[in-house]
């Protein structure tokens, strides 16, 4: 690591200007959470490994700005020459610098790897002493990484109709209205998600996430594709063709904006499209604004606009993305059946390995563990590894969603915790195991988090758990009136926590896409005031994920997928509507783990309530042994009197 920030520091006082300082994000060039392995700069920089973060690079410091997900693991992964900056503790990246480095001082970085949101902020919080962001003509780390991974080369994939549910033609014509609305001519599409969602595409370029590097360009009467045309087989050529899209190289997108910004930007196929334009007749005195979403187009692609003919707002293709048509809706809750089929599936062969292996008293009883010398070793990744085999197993199963969360005790309070084979933990019968994971099927993305524990749990864990589990519940049982954002209803999920001094440091609960992205904006169930800007609205799908972490003993999470259906109440007041939560994620909860007397009978009864649907809707999947553990899973409770 020394000689990384050494070469980069040599690289920062050649540059012209010469830099004072260096920042280096964890995004690529469209903004994206998940990166492929060549667009890993701020890992490959830091050798912290988490998917959010920031790297600042001085010429005698090094900081790392990350949230509270991340802490523990941060302090894990950083060395010596690296400080630890907690978001929500410590100032902002922009304060910190405007503070400590000196006026006149030359911030450099990337601009295809910057927000024009962060771009500006920063901007204005540098002015105060005349500090300077600069762009970097090439990136710095780039230079430096001899051993960067290769360009990937997967094709481009059509998602067929069947799942997609509506077709690119309605999109773009929903589009092409939004533009007409705000009196744009165009919008520069730079989220991968949204430029899969809108052609009805996916890739293989970024592992967990089926998207393809490109970039889009809708105007009124034209559509372009960016991208490597090596990755177009003859086949998806035709079918851009039949939509009139297109396709370009991926590079070509920057001198395209330009020519977007002077009017020159023309395709071939525009004429094709004169129908779909013929109602899109704008003022011409107003038809000059260019649409960019600021929080997910890159500054290099934006420095090439007239700032005072760009409207800044978010993407219009963020919310109609998020809202779920019939057909996502029916292929999510399949892919979650199937999906909960396969957790439960992993469950019974954990409790049974348990047991066999270790002498734990397994999933249903309460003892100490009568440990023996196992003959097979049990590790995080093991048992992982045979959770994703039961996945795959399953129809559509296109891979994993995001990196298994396999912990063992302390490990799991490291909330975005990713076990590696050759430092994982072993599996342990006395201590808590927590799981969260996801896959992608080609009908819809899944994520679900349980814990358990296979020995006999202290009574401080069950107080935890079932604070945990109340809150959960709580948020999942909601009604609220239409217009209530995330949030308003985080505290929900919070309060059973609160009332014996306990928190979380993470959101509550995220969109999840329909074979897309596992995080799904651009509404959000959490503390955060982003949370406040797009309310929940009919058809959007989101997570109810509370958890509790104590650093170095345990942590627990309880995650199901929800969606968001419109409610029927015996009064409408003020004529709103209201709104209310569908679980559409099925996997028990460990009844051991709950301390049925802090529960009340309503939370009883949806505690019962939910473990029947549970075993009716996943016996298909069963053969008998795991019927027969399901049922015992998922038999009523009550507390005795």
């Amino acid at each position: 690591m020394s000689e990384i920030l050494s070469s980069l520091r040599s690289l920062m006082a050649s540059h012209s200007p010469p830099l004072d300082s260096l920042v280096v994000p964890s995004e690529d060039y469209h903004q994206s959470e998940y990166v492929s392995a060549r667009d890993k700069r701020r890992e490959f920089v830091s050798g912290f490994t988490g998917s959010a973060g920031l790297a600042l690079i001085t010429k005698n410091e090094a900081r790392l700005w990350t949230d509270g997900r991340y802490f523990l693991q941060a302090i894990q992964q950083l060395s010596d020459e690296w400080t630890l900056m907690r978001m929500g503790e410590d100032p902002l990246v922009e304060v910190w610098m405007s503070d400590n480095l000196s006026e006149e001082a030359n911030i450099g970085v990337d601009p295809w790897c910057v927000s024009v949101d962060t771009a500006n902020r920063w901007g204005k919080a540098f002015a105060k002493k005349s500090q300077n962001l600069v762009p970097t003509t090439t990136d710095l780390v780039d230079e430096v990484w001899k051993s960067r991974p290769p360009s990937e080369m997967n094709p481009v994939l059509v998602h067929p109709l069947e799942f997609a549910g509506r077709s690119v033609s309605e999109k773009l014509t929903d589009l092409r209205a939004k533009l007409k609305q705000e009196s744009a001519r165009g919008l520069v599409i730079a989220a991968l998600d949204e430029v899969a969602w809108l052609y009805n595409i996916r890739g293989t370029d970024v592992a967990y996430c089926p998207v393809v590097h490109a970039f889009a360009i809708v105007t009124t009467d034209s559509a372009f594709l960016y991208v490597d045309k090596k990755k177009v087989s003859d086949e998806a050529s035709e079918y851009f063709k039949g939509l009139g899209v297109e396709v370009k190289e991926y590079t070509d997108v920057i001198s395209d904006v330009a020519l977007l910004a002077s009017d020159r930007l023309f395709s071939s196929f525009s004429s094709k499209n004169e129908a779909a334009t013929k109602d899109m007749e704008i003022d011409s005195e107003k038809t000059d604004r260019l649409w960019v979403d600021p929080a997910s187009c890159c500054y290099a692609l934006y420095s090439k606009l007239e700032a005072d003919k760009v409207l800044l707002q978010p993407s219009p293709l963020s919310l109609p993305k998020a809202l779920k048509n019939p057909v996502e809706l029916e292929g999510l809750k399949k892919a979650h059946v199937r999906d909960g089929a396969a957790v439960v599936q992993f469950l019974v062969w954990l409790d049974q390995q348990m047991q066999e292996l270790y002498g734990a008293s397994g999933y249903f009883m309460e003892a100490e563990a009568n440990k023996k010398k196992p003959t097979t070793k049990l590790t995080e990744v093991t048992v992982s590894d045979k959770l994703e085999s039961l996945r795959a197993a399953k129809e559509h199963f296109r891979g994993l969603s995001f990196p298994t969360i396999s912990s063992v005790g302390s490990n799991a309070a490291i909330i975005h915790y990713s076990p590696e084979p050759e430092a994982c933990a072993e599996m342990d019968p006395d201590k808590i195991y927590l799981c969260d994971s996801g896959a992608q099927y080609l009908d819809g993305t899944t994520d679900i988090t349980r814990t358990v524990h296979f020995g006999k749990p202290s009574a401080h864990e069950k107080d935890c758990y079932t604070a945990v589990l109340k809150g959960h519940v709580a948020l999942g049982s909601a009604r609220f009136p239409k217009g209530t954002n995330g949030y308003t209803l985080d505290i929900l999920a919070r309060a059973p926590l609160w009332k014996y001094g306990l928190d979380y440091r993470h959101g509550t609960g995220h969109g999840v896409g329909s074979y897309l992205f596992v995080h799904e904006g651009p509404h959000q169930v959490s503390f955060r005031p982003s949370a406040r800007n797009v309310p929940l609205q009919a058809t959007m799908t989101v997570t109810d994920e509370p958890g509790y972490y104590e650093d170095g003993n345990f942590g627990i999470r309880l995650e199901n997928v929800l969606v968001v259906n419109n409610a029927e109440t015996e009064f409408n007041f003020g004529d709103k509507g209201y709104l209310q939560f569908e679980h559409i994620t099925w996997a028990p909860y460990q009844v051991k783990l709950i301390d049925l007397k802090q529960l009340t009978g309503e939370e009883i009864d949806w505690l019962n309530t939910y473990h029947l649907k549970c075993k009716d809707i996943l016996a298909p999947f069963m053969n008998q042994t795991e019927m027969e553990w399901l049922k015992k899973a998922t038999e009523p409770v009550s507390v005795s009197v």
